[in-house]
Parts: C-alpha cells; sequence; structure tokens
C-alpha cells in the first residue's frame, strides 16, 4: 500500500528536504504547502494518509491547521518542531510523532514507521490529534516569554524585567544582557533565548544579537542588503542578510492596521 501525504512548512529548504525523505521511505508526496490555509485547503481536497506538519507557520499555524479541519478528514499528524525537548515532552506520549528540527534521515523513517503502524492498527486519528491539539496549546503556554529573568551579579541574584532589556549579544557560553549602563551575564545560548522571547518584542537580527523592537530609533542601509539597527540610546547593531526575512515580517506586521485605510465619510 502506498501513503500519501501532504507537507505544510513555511521554509522552502525544509518543505523539499522533506519531501526527499518522503519518496525514501516510500510516501507519495500529494503537495507541499507553504501556509495554514493552503494546509487547510489540500486536507479537504486530497484527503491524505500522513501530514508533516510545522508547528509554526504564517497566518494560520500549526494548531489553527488542526482547528480548521473536520474531525474526519484529520489523517496521521507528524509535527515537525524547533520546540525544545522540555516543551516537546509535555505532548510527546499523545502524538502520532514529532520531529526536532533539524532532523535526519533515520529519525525521519522512524516517524514514518510510527505513522504507518497506527494507520495499520486503525487508530482513532480523530480523537488522538483532538487531545493532541490540547496538549500543544499547554506546551505554548509553557513557552510562553517569560516576565523576569533572574541572574547572577555581583554575588547575587538579580531580578531583570524582560522589558528593560535594551539589547541581547551572545558571548561565547554566555549572552550578554544589557540594560542601560548595566550589563548582566546568563548562562544561556541565544537560540535558547530567542526561543523564550518568541512572544515578546524582541528580534534576532543577526546570529549573535537580539534586539527590543522597542528600542529601535531607525535603520540605516549599509549596502549588500545589510542595515545598521539605531537604537535610543545610540547604540549601532549590525542586522546581517541573513535574518533580513525576519525583518521584514516585523515590518509588514507592524503597517498591517494601515492597509485598509478607512476615509471619513466612506
Amino acid at each position: 500500500m502506498t501513503f500519501r501525504a501532504i507537507i505544510a512548512e513555511d521554509e522552502q529548504v525544509a518543505r523539499e528536504a522533506i519531501a526527499a525523505m518522503s519518496g525514501a521511505c516510500g510516501i507519495h508526496v500529494l503537495a507541499a504547502c507553504q501556509d495554514g490555509a493552503e494546509t487547510i485547503h489540500c486536507l479537504q481536497k486530497y484527503r491524505p494518509d500522513v501530514l508533516f506538519l510545522d508547528v509554526q507557520m504564517p497566518g494560520i499555524d500549526g494548531f489553527g491547521v488542526l482547528r480548521g479541519v473536520p474531525r474526519e478528514r484529520i489523517p496521521a499528524v507528524i509535527f515537525t518542531t524547533a520546540y525544545d525537548q522540555y516543551a516537546v515532552r509535555a505532548f510527546e506520549h499523545s502524538a502520532v510523532d514529532y520531529l526536532l528540527k533539524p532532523f535526519d534521515e533515520e529519525r525521519f523513517c522512524k516517524a514514518v514507521d510510527r505513522a504507518k503502524m497506527q494507520l495499520a492498527n486503525g487508530t482513532n486519528q480523530a480523537e488522538l490529534i483532538s487531545h493532541l491539539a490540547a496538549e500543544l496549546d499547554k506546551a505554548q503556554e509553557l513557552l510562553a516569554a517569560p516576565r523576569k529573568l533572574v541572574v547572577r551579579s555581583k554575588g547575587k541574584l538579580a531580578f531583570l524585567r524582560v522589558d528593560e532589556i535594551d539589547w541581547i549579544e551572545a558571548q561565547h557560553n554566555y549572552l550578554g544582557l544589557h540594560l542601560g549602563n548595566e550589563v548582566h551575564l546568563l548562562r544561556q545560548t541565544i537560540g535558547e533565548m530567542e526561543t523564550r522571547l518568541q512572544h515578546c518584542s524582541f528580534l534576532r537580527i543577526h546570529r549573535s544579537l537580539i534586539v527590543n523592537v522597542d528600542r529601535i530609533r531607525c535603520l540605516q542601509p549599509c549596502g549588500y542588503g545589510e542595515y545598521l539597527v539605531v537604537l535610543k540610546n545610540g547604540k549601532n547593531l549590525p542586522l546581517s542578510r541573513g535574518y533580513r526575512d525576519r525583518l521584514d515580517g516585523l515590518l509588514e506586521k507592524m503597517a498591517a492596521p494601515w492597509d485598509h485605510p478607512t476615509h471619513a465619510g466612506s
């Protein structure tokens, strides 16, 4: 029996990688979708056996996709997620399976085998996914950014308000948290901090820099698609081309309320 799948992933490179791995595992890919709305449409149109579903997508995310499709049309779902292992454990027991990015072909095939086994055993996918969606919501709440961070400073524990941080810089195995004239060190990777702050007004602008958006005064182009991010305190931080799409996404969100102005008397 040939299993048919739909891929829901907003990054083209990831879509192509999943499609290639699917072919190697004997999965026929019906469609590769780049956002939630397209995924819902393809699920209703094709009724696949398996859905590779990215948790974070523009517009309707993975959670919204599950809610936007009738239960009887929900296939076996394999989540692809950038959530860390601690968050994944919150829903691992009820998932068809998950793939923690980055994943390799061996791990991918194990997920496919698990999905095939559940389909062959006639597992009630609708009930399973409904429960999984609830667990994922709980996991998402656990990942909500903290209001305060606790750091060791001069032999004491300092409680720092997240919204008072101007910018964050990776320094080897530590992060430098810049608050005005103060710098506090926190033993954590910049990737972990980016995940913790994903629900706050912070933007990754460089492989070693995260900035508080509320502290940005302006952007100065400096050629070759790169910018200087000028903060209100006068600090200049480089925005590299590799993170330009995140800036574009931010500007798009900020401009959204002005896309459809209401004219007086209309």
